[in-house]
């Protein structure tokens, strides 16, 4: 499977953001069912703050960004990339995608993902993920809704 484009996000793509939501949930604690979840993602989407890429004609979505911050310090807020597609270029497509739409340098971009204990650390390839797209292991985060360790990463854009 290669990585389709990556695109802003519409309304019509909530349930496929939730979808996503559903498969890593184990991680990340309950955000399917969650009033403010729902709303942050809508508020994103509304802002041309959140990116998609798609998986075709009933394919669903392969993966999802929920971006912000006020430059020149930018934040990745939620990103995730389908299990099915996981390894095929989404992730790194997202993360393109609001760079170049959304990031003048000079600007920081940081993202908080999972701490190097953690055991979606691994699972997830989220640490490998980001340091590949260059981004550096930062301070420590505070611990995520299931109690598990976070750490900051950042990306510095010239």
């Amino acid at each position: 499977m290669t990585a389709r484009p990556a695109r802003p996000a519409r309304p019509a793509d909530l349930p496929g953001f939730l979808a996503l939501a559903a498969e890593v949930e184990h991680w990340f604690g309950p955000m399917v069912d969650d009033p403010g979840f729902q709303r942050a993602v809508t508020k994103h989407i509304d802002r041309e703050l959140a990116t998609v890429v798609d998986g075709g004609p009933d394919g669903g979505l392969l993966g999802g960004l929920l971006f912000g911050g006020e430059p020149p310090a930018h934040h990745l807020h939620w990103l995730v990339v389908a299990e099915r597609a996981r390894g095929t270029g989404v992730g790194r497509a997202l993360v393109a995608d609001v760079l170049r739409r959304h990031v003048r340098g000079p600007a920081t971009v940081e993202v908080v993902t999972f701490g190097a204990d953690h055991p979606g650390a691994v699972a997830s390839g989220a640490r490998v993920f980001y340091e590949r797209l260059g981004f550096a292991p930062a301070e420590a985060a505070g611990p995520g809704p299931e109690g598990g360790s976070r750490q900051v990463y950042r990306l510095s854009v010239h």
